[in-house]
């Protein structure tokens, strides 16, 4: 395990995510698109607005990592 603390963020999303009975990879990879998100955005997630949220939808789409229905 390593010594790096957790953020509060990061704490609060594993509780949700174990008390709603989520898996371990989906908790993976939740946690994953978060840190690309957070990267993206250069800032916490916790703070971006709904403004932030679209640029980086459209970054993924371009990409080809848009979410598929």
């Amino acid at each position: 395990m390593s010594d790096k603390p957790i953020s509060d963020l990061r704490r609060r999303m594993i509780a949700d995510m174990t008390v709603r009975s989520f898996g371990d990879k989906t908790q993976h990879d939740y946690i994953r698109h978060v840190e690309a998100f957070a990267r993206f955005l250069g800032r916490s997630p916790d703070t971006a607005t709904g403004d932030d949220i679209r640029p980086s939808s459209l970054r993924r789409s371009s990409r080809g990592r848009s979410r598929r229905r």
